[in-house]
């Protein structure tokens, strides 16, 4: 179903109300006629125009391009003999409308010529009304040449960023299931060898209970051993999935920015000494969600990542040439930051926000944590 922004042109540049007096100034150009016959058939043209106007949005196909063909004609009888040159305006937005290349190229060229040609004739045979609207009249001309451009080429590129969009979406799909199929065929290698094994040495114990009592103890320390060796490899494999790296999502971060053409500097190394896995993992979400924040919303060109690491705390910072952050901006609750400082609170460190020139975050965490490993009984 068509709404009614289909007959009043949206998003062109010009406001909504300047699209309505275009609608009403036809009928000040009819009005103007000295003769009843002229006022009537006018009328008729501006009925018939709308008319037309609105069949071409809701046909396709030859209708379409025949309710075209009869706009472009009384846009040009009413430019000839009453001075009215605006109906070119709303072909405009429609030609800029359309999808096919071809078609629109064809209309396109068709429009500008019979408006410049209506336009030229209109010099000579109404003179006066048209050098009264001269300003006007040269608005609607350059209108007429450069909005169905500037349409067309906005609807591609919002096209081309939603079949973007969706093609990331695939992408991310494609992503969890590899890594479902990963993680899958890591816990089979991990525990189905194990689990066989273990189920195998359970039977041969209870076999072996009434008959060789000794032997069947090994066969059940056998069992105890591999189930902790299967335990052990367990966590060591959600620990992998679990823990990220500083280093892998500097890595990362890198790549997203070389994606985004913005240039990328490091100053320390990404390889931290103090820091326990729980904390840098907290680190490597943080820095995560900055670098995302600068390539969304920045608008830089230089984003720069300063890691400082000593016995007491680590230092990092994100620093980035672009706009800022707007005072009146609720930093905290804005784009994340608030996410970011929780979890470094819980951590017993800290983030700190500059928005001056370009964007400054500071996150400080104390290497107060120690990492203690322990082997859990089963």
């Amino acid at each position: 179903m068509q709404n009614w922004y289909h007959i009043i042109p949206k998003n062109t540049g010009l406001s909504i109300y300047a699209w309505i007096i275009f609608c009403v100034l036809p009928f000040y150009f009819v009005f103007r006629s000295s003769s009843t016959y002229e006022i009537i058939f006018g009328i008729v043209m501006i009925i018939l125009f709308f008319t037309a106007y609105r069949v071409s949005f809701l046909s396709e196909g030859w209708t379409a391009y025949f309710s075209v063909s009869v706009e472009m004609a009384i846009s040009v009888v009413m430019t000839l003999f009453l001075g009215y040159v605006y109906f070119g305006l709303f072909l405009a937005f429609y030609i800029g409308n359309l999808q096919r290349k071809s078609g629109f190229i064809s209309l396109y060229i068709v429009h500008v010529i019979t408006t410049l040609t209506a336009v030229g004739i209109g010099f000579f045979i109404q003179n006066t009304i048209f050098m009264s609207q001269l300003p006007f009249i040269i608005i609607s001309v350059i209108g007429v040449i450069l909005l169905p451009i500037t349409i067309y080429s906005r609807n591609k590129r919002e096209q081309l960023e939603s079949e973007l969009k969706d093609a990331n979406k695939r992408l991310s799909r494609m992503v969890v299931l590899e890594e479902r199929q990963r993680i899958a065929r890591d816990l089979h290698d991990t525990l189905g060898q194990k689990l066989s094994l273990i189920g195998l040495k359970s039977d041969l114990a209870s076999k072996l209970i009434t008959v060789k009592p000794d032997r069947a103890i090994n066969e059940i320390n056998d069992v105890h051993q591999t189930a902790r060796t299967a335990l052990k490899e367990v966590r060591e494999l959600v620990s992998d999935m679990k823990g990220a790296r500083l280093n892998d999502e500097v890595v990362h971060v890198q790549q997203v920015l070389d994606a985004a053409q913005i240039e990328f500097q490091l100053e320390g190394k990404p390889e931290l000494k103090y820091t326990p896995l729980l904390v840098e993992n907290v680190i490597s979400m943080c820095l995560k969600e900055a670098v995302t924040n600068v390539v969304k919303h920045s608008k830089a060109s230089v984003c720069k990542v300063i890691i400082r690491q000593s016995p007491d705390e680590l230092v990092m910072q994100i620093n980035d040439n672009g706009i800022g952050i707007p005072e009146k901006t609720g930093l905290l609750g804005e784009n994340g930051l608030l996410g970011m400082k929780e979890r470094l609170e819980f951590m017993n460190g800290s983030l700190e926000i500059a928005g001056k020139d370009g964007t400054q975050l500071t996150i400080r965490v104390p290497n107060a944590i120690q990492q203690t490993e322990r082997e859990e009984p089963l």
